[in-house]
């Protein structure tokens, strides 16, 4: 085999224990992600479709449950239906006679007259439900980050360091670090300083191009997180934030510890950690069209830690004719269930389920979601096309920036995202 996408053998030791079985994960899934622009006017930023097949939050859901947490709650708020609703076809596996469950807490003002102010506060009006489930751990994840994390090794850390709190934390390039929490250590990996966004992130001591930062991934010990957000929510000026107040204020009175992603992180084909926020629309692109090359850096076909989501009955992908000038193909492409190419060339491109695309097109670097009809003798480079859309015959995208942006957006890296709305056309159907 010259490729690292094969089925693997099931040789991954699992840290599923009497401590994983006794944490409680809530996964925060109700940010909206306005830099992803109009992928997310109609869903959450959870729901968006990645990989073919998934929604980014499967990610998250399938770490638990491969990770044997699972007993786990999402937290929503907004446009949050296509969330919920795939949660419901995709996560009702679990069983409840085994105290195992997926738990929907959308915002319902349950501790006074106030939405969901921040990630703590998020947490803080769910209290009676966490301490209802009686947990000795609380596990606190983003649902918009595409990774694969045994949780069971960050939670056995936690315990064998005595922390109060465990953040765990990836390097990246200082100039990429602002937008995240960025955090000093000591040489025993307790977090010395922790700062959200700053203007200047400091570098890793002898490594002056790498910063070290929060993945949004919190272990508290249960009782202690409960007396942390009662505190933080009786405090006037708090902004009732995870990285903003929680943390800063925990550092210099409690035992506070960093995880390197490394230790934790799955079947890392690159050998490198793979993690990846998609909160922009190049980097949505870039994550997609990944997956379609050789050996890409996220393993999608490890069987030991499969991604879990909900699987439509679909016919398998099919393409049609073979004349010369009427060849249906897909080149170094990945093309879902339900996918009919008919006379068209389909390169380096990732097609979800139900996309036709019609004959003498061609598509090239590109990310298709699900139900789209791409009419005849289109050629689309470089595109995102929202679900639901019908494609016009003859539409030319990705040739002409400053044609393309006076119907379409189009990113500084040049990639162009085609909605329904864009088009004129009016989809009555949850996204």
């Amino acid at each position: 085999m010259d490729t690292q996408q094969s089925p693997q053998p099931n040789y991954y030791p699992r840290f599923v224990s009497a401590i994983t079985r006794n944490t409680l994960a809530l996964i925060l899934a109700g940010g909206r992600g306005t830099r992803l622009k109009h992928l997310t006017d109609w869903r959450a930023k959870p729901a968006v479709p990645f990989g073919g097949k998934f929604r980014i939050i499967d990610f998250a859901l399938s770490n638990c449950v491969n990770s044997g947490v699972r007993r786990i709650g999402v937290v929503t708020q907004y446009k949050a239906q296509s969330l919920i609703r795939h949660i419901q076809r995709g996560w009702s596996f679990l069983d409840g006679r085994f105290k195992e469950f997926v738990e929907l807490l959308p915002a319902q003002q349950r501790t006074e007259e106030t939405w969901y102010q921040g990630t703590a506060d998020a947490v803080f009006q769910n209290l009676d439900i966490l301490r209802s489930h009686n947990s000795d751990y609380v596990l606190i994840l983003g649902g918009d980050h595409i990774y694969k994390m045994d949780y069971g090794r960050l939670l056995a850390e936690h315990v064998e360091k005595r922390a109060d709190l465990t953040v765990a934390c990836v390097e990246i390039p200082v100039s990429e670090a602002s937008a995240f929490g960025v955090m000093d250590v000591d040489d025993n990996w307790r977090i010395t300083a922790f700062t959200e966004k700053p203007e200047h992130p400091p570098s890793i001591p002898g490594q002056p191009d790498l910063a070290l930062v929060s993945m949004g991934i919190y272990v508290f010990n249960a009782k202690f997180l409960y007396e942390q957000l009662i505190l933080d929510h009786d405090l006037e000026h708090s902004s009732h934030d995870f990285g903003k107040d929680l943390i800063p204020s925990l550092i210099k009175n409690a035992n506070v510890y960093a995880h390197r992603f490394q230790n934790s992180c799955v079947n890392m084909a690159s050998g490198t950690p793979y993690w990846r926020d998609v909160g922009t629309v190049d980097a949505y692109w870039e994550a997609n069209i990944d997956l379609t090359t050789i050996t890409p850096d996220l393993n999608l076909y490890d069987e030991d830690w499969p991604i879990w989501t909900h699987q439509e009955q679909l016919p398998p992908a099919k393409s049609v004719f073979d004349d010369d000038n009427r060849r249906g193909q897909a080149l170094d492409s990945m093309v879902s269930g339900g996918c009919i190419i008919s006379g068209a060339t389909v390169r380096r491109s990732l097609l979800f389920s139900n996309v036709q695309v019609r004959s003498f097109g061609t598509i090239e670097d590109s990310v298709i979601l699900p139900n789209v009809d791409i009419g005849r003798h289109a050629y689309l480079k470089r595109v995102i096309i929202e679900k639901s859309c019908v494609i016009p015959e003859g539409l030319r995208v990705g040739f002409d920036r400053e044609e393309d942006q006076k119907r379409f957006y189009v990113t500084e890296n040049g990639v162009t995202l085609i909605t329904p709305e864009m088009l004129g056309q009016r989809i009555h159907q949850i996204r």
